[in-house]
């Protein structure tokens, strides 16, 4: 499975770079996931024409608050993965995101604008950092779940 993880868009309307990057970058998976703070709802209705995952974000107006929860447990093949844009600090947030959870081969987040993409206490953390680039290059990832969890970062 190829999955296509966002994050941190704050957008109030659906820009060209977001098509962009829906028709190309993924083009080809078979699931978007987006880690919050998203913003507004046209742009989630424009992600919807695509299967998709999503929880709100700190950032996001009240008829997105509305329409998504504040996190969610996915089962994706056989992995248990899950999602929550996440709070506070960037300092520790990993730490957190681990308590609010159990039982997890995997944990998708944003908040911190920073990407990451590696195992910790048998977890694999992901965060495809900030599509807005607040903070650093705006970035997305794509997450492979085959017999394992890879992933991957990817500049824009």
């Amino acid at each position: 499975m190829k999955i296509g993880v966002l994050s941190d868009t704050h957008l109030t309307r659906v820009t060209k770079d977001l098509e962009r990057i829906m028709n190309d970058l993924f083009g080809d998976v078979d699931l978007v996931i987006h880690a919050g703070d998203m913003v507004s709802l046209p742009v989630y209705r424009f992600l919807q024409q695509r299967p998709i995952e999503a929880v709100q974000g700190n950032m996001d107006d009240w008829a997105l608050r509305k329409e998504l929860p504040e996190k969610k447990i996915l089962t994706l093949g056989d992995f248990k993965i899950g999602l929550r844009h996440g709070w506070g600090s960037p300092l520790g947030l990993e730490e957190r995101l681990q308590r609010e959870f159990s039982g997890l081969n995997a944990v998708i987040y944003g908040h911190s604008h920073l990407a990451a993409n590696h195992w910790s206490s048998g977890i694999f953390f992901f965060n495809p950092g900030a599509f807005s680039g607040y903070r650093g290059k705006p970035s997305v990832g794509i997450l492979h779940l085959m017999a394992d969890i890879r992933g991957e970062i990817i500049e824009l």
